[in-house]
């Protein structure tokens, strides 16, 4: 199974998380508060520390229970991040959103659009999903360029939607079916066909 969740496209791949990368994964995250606090999901119950073993055997069994698909975001062959896919709904919805961070360091080379990209494709080909959705802080611009990038479309305004860095935030939402992109998500971007106003908020 895990081969059928690996996928990649030039120096950025993503497969499913291991056990073993825990170390890795955990000091990244340590080496990177700054950079990733702003837009880090929080619990209003109080702060925890970060114990990436618990949180990958916890992920893994979501995996295994059907509700998510934890990968790991690699460049060049180094690990580069995290890209969750969670809240899986089967039945009569089909649908999953992405969640997903990326290490200071390997900022400004492309990884998350094209580890997004390839994540939809994955959930939308291999795992028969039909509608994907990214939530983020109107304050991201980074993310928000990622969704507008790979013609993702806003679909709403979500207020105090989920608990980031220390208090419930506002959200966007912005969505993709599979309709919307036939041969993939990947290959509508490389190739330059996304439609110049997708993504685009509308004026409140």
């Amino acid at each position: 199974m895990d081969s059928n969740l690996s996928r990649g496209h030039g120096a950025v791949s993503i497969r499913l998380v291991r056990s073993r990368d825990a170390r890795v994964l955990q000091n990244e995250l340590l080496t990177n508060r700054a950079w990733l606090q702003p837009w880090e999901a929080t619990s209003p119950r109080g702060a925890g520390t970060i114990d990436m073993r618990l949180s990958i055997r916890r992920l893994l069994q979501q995996h295994r229970d059907g509700g998510g698909v934890p990968l790991v975001i690699e460049y060049a062959g180094e690990i580069a991040g995290q890209l969750n896919v969670w809240g899986i709904a089967r039945g009569s919805l089909e649908s999953a959103t992405i969640g997903y961070w990326v290490s200071e360091r390997f900022a400004g080379k492309g990884i998350t659009p094209t580890a997004v990209a390839l994540a939809t494709d994955l959930c939308f080909f291999e795992l028969g999903l039909h509608r994907m959705e990214i939530c983020m802080r109107p304050e991201n611009v980074a993310s928000l360029r990622v969704a507008q990038k790979l013609g993702f479309r806003y679909e709403g305004y979500r207020s105090r939607f989920i608990h980031i860095d220390g208090d419930w935030r506002d959200h966007y939402a912005f969505a993709l079916v599979r309709e919307d992109v036939p041969d993939g998500v990947l290959k509508r971007w490389v190739e330059g066909r996304v439609p110049p106003t997708a993504g685009e908020i509308p004026a409140a």
